[in-house]
């Protein structure tokens, strides 16, 4: 078995793959203050819920955009499976061709969601992850990743909403149910943090397939993407919650067959 995680600046995404098939996916909370064993703990008793025995597990990969915590779940994944660890950086085996202007500097959880969208999808692909940041990155023809861009996540947007003004409360989104004018101030915070979104979507999707000059397709993953999606006026998006877990699977296979 193969264990990958990814680890986000909210939650962590634990998957566990057997003969190329995902065995289950789990989810805990991202927290930079927690020790080794107590993540340890967590992963134990993980694998005992869903029936997996610690000992059979092969290997392991870790992405993170909290460095802090590289350390901290190697050293935790070493202690529970006891198996070769690898993480995304700069110095692991991708197969992608990186034209940023810092081929070093891109997040691990781009690398992942690319990795995955080339191997799965019709080249050029734009890749939306709705997550604490809402991240866009471009695949053109060939596959080489691009680059992208950076938004506030939902979220982030509500919070901050809600904390620099005086009279705006904290909403939950997922409530929305189609209003779009809204007549009272909760109404109005869910249509223009939902159709905000979708709009913004939208405009992107027209905006990267000019500069990449095709009908690019177009790949939506994070943990509010299907909150956002049915709000998109673009066709086709497709939906894929486990892009960035697969991808580290991918990697997993491309690295150790390698050495």
């Amino acid at each position: 078995m193969i264990l990958t995680v990814d680890v986000g600046n909210t939650n962590i995404v634990l998957s566990v793959y057997d003969q190329e098939q995902r065995l289950f996916t789990s989810r805990m909370a991202t927290q930079a203050s927690k020790m080794e064993d107590e993540y340890a703990v967590d992963m134990m008793n993980l694998f005992r819920l869903y029936g997996c025995e610690s000992a059979s597990f092969e290997g392991a990969i870790l992405s993170t955009v909290v460095p802090q915590l590289v350390g901290v779940l190697r050293r935790a994944i070493d202690r529970v499976c006891s198996c070769r660890v690898y993480v995304v950086s700069s110095g692991i085996k991708t197969g992608l061709n990186i034209k940023l202007d810092n081929p070093g500097v891109v997040g691990a959880d781009l690398v992942c969601g690319a990795v995955a969208a080339k191997r799965r999808y019709p080249m050029p692909c734009i890749i939306f992850d709705l997550g604490t940041a809402t991240t866009i990155s471009a695949l053109d023809a060939s596959g080489a990743f691009l680059g992208g861009s950076i938004f506030p996540g939902v979220q982030v947007s509500l919070h901050a909403l809600s904390t620099a003004t005086a009279q705006l409360p904290h909403i939950d989104p997922d409530a929305f149910h189609d209003v779009i004018i809204g007549t009272n101030t909760i109404d109005s915070m869910r249509s223009g943090v939902i159709l905000g979104n979708a709009s913004m979507m939208d405009g992107m999707i027209e905006r990267y397939r000019s500069v990449l000059g095709q009908e690019a397709t177009v790949v939506a993953t994070g943990g509010m993407a299907e909150l956002i999606l049915p709000y998109c006026k673009t066709e086709g998006i497709v939906l894929d919650t486990d892009l960035l877990s697969d991808g580290l699977y991918m990697l997993y296979k491309l690295n150790s067959k390698s050495e």
